[in-house]
């Protein structure tokens, strides 16, 4: 899938944007030494892969042949990666090997868990065996010495990622770089904004510089682009959506801090206890996109959720604005709201659709899939 600064997926429900979100969500837990946890989260390996046959023959594409399962000839993977100008990677899981398959077979209550079957690192937007930097095969981690390969750890675990066992500046830049950008992509996807919402209480507050994905430290964010962030914008964003608002961080002597949001006409400022939701999670997203520490990639599922049509287009520019920082991706049901992303020239619009169960970008065609290839299967 080609990417861009600002990437609006949208599609109809089931074409596949939540598969594509927790992919995301996935890659994201390889740098935090979380990646197993996480797909047993999902429902364990085997609700990773996929349903259909191992392969769609022309004739069932076509609906000439019934769509039927055959016996599978390869061991089942889940294949995940990405590429940037700078460094690619893939991480590929299984379940580990039968036991008849083992020389040294240890039985385990754990065989079910996934496995990390490969790893590679690369220069370059796409994967080449010259251009492979770090390369796990089992538990081998290998690193690139000239034209040849070190061995820099032989015993890894199948349950850790190579990015907590070798991210170190000095012997590994690559992966320690790597690791860094990972860990510095944000998800919002869901904000508290019930009336025992954290966003409406006071909080001790210390410096954020970015709000927490529940969006429980609000008033902290939002202060904290008042000292050293985008002021100007912060209030620019507040008075396009609310016309004549205001918004202040009220800090009581114990260090409390509480959202003040001022409104034309009245005589006192609101608390976070007497906003609408809307307009809560208006400001919400406006701590989380305007963060004085702009991420290398943020991703925002369903921003529209308990909006006003009104204060999408405003949304809109926000996120827009925000695009000029970091790269967004911006999963949406609503037609108001990428109406006005679509506005940027920034704006790259991917639209799924589904068939015979595969997800597919609507459109796209064999020549305008960037190149990608896989390392050679573990």
């Amino acid at each position: 899938m080609p990417l861009h600064r600002l990437n609006v997926i949208t599609g109809p429900n089931g074409s596949g944007k939540s598969n594509l979100y927790k992919a995301l969500r996935l890659l994201s837990e390889t740098a935090q030494g979380g990646v197993i946890n996480a797909v047993a989260a999902e429902g364990g390996l085997n609700s990773t892969f996929w349903a259909g046959p191992e392969t769609l023959s022309a004739g069932m594409k076509k609906g000439r042949v019934k769509v039927e399962g055959t016996v599978k000839n390869k061991p089942q993977r889940l294949k995940l990666g990405f590429a940037g100008e700078d460094f690619g990677y893939c991480i590929e899981m299984g379940y580990p090997i039968n036991p008849g398959e083992a020389a040294h077979y240890v039985p385990s209550a754990f065989s079910l868990d996934p496995e990390i079957k490969r790893e590679s690192i690369w220069a370059g937007e796409f994967y080449k065996t010259s251009s492979c930097l770090i390369d796990r095969n089992g538990p081998v981690i290998k690193n690139r010495a000239g034209r040849g390969w070190d061995v820099i750890m032989q015993h890894v675990g199948g349950f850790e990622s190579l990015f907590g066992c070798v991210a170190d500046p000095s012997a590994t830049p690559e992966v320690f770089t790597l690791k860094t950008t990972i860990n510095s992509w944000r998800f919002y996807d869901h904000f508290r904004t019930d009336s025992s919402s954290p966003a409406r209480l006071p909080q001790l507050g210390t410096r954020t510089t970015a709000l927490h994905h529940d969006g429980r430290d609000l008033a902290a964010a939002l202060q904290t682009i008042i000292e050293i962030g985008d002021t100007e914008a912060l209030h620019n964003a507040v008075s396009d959506a609310f016309p004549g608002a205001r918004v202040a961080i009220d800090v009581s002597e114990n260090g409390h801090f509480s959202v003040a949001f001022r409104q034309e006409g009245l005589l006192r400022p609101l608390s976070g206890m007497e906003l609408s939701d809307g307009t809560l999670r208006y400001l919400l997203w406006v701590a989380a996109l305007l963060t004085p520490r702009p991420p290398a990639l943020m991703v925002l599922n369903e921003p529209e959720t308990s909006l006003h049509p009104d204060l999408l287009p405003a949304l809109g520019r926000l996120i827009v604005k925000a695009a000029e920082n970091t790269q967004l991706w911006v999963i949406s049901h609503s037609q108001l709201l990428i109406k006005a992303l679509k506005k940027s020239p920034e704006c790259h619009l991917i639209e799924l659709e589904k068939n015979l169960g595969e997800t597919q970008i609507k459109g796209q065609k064999l020549l305008d899939q960037p190149p990608w290839y896989w390392p050679d299967a573990a």
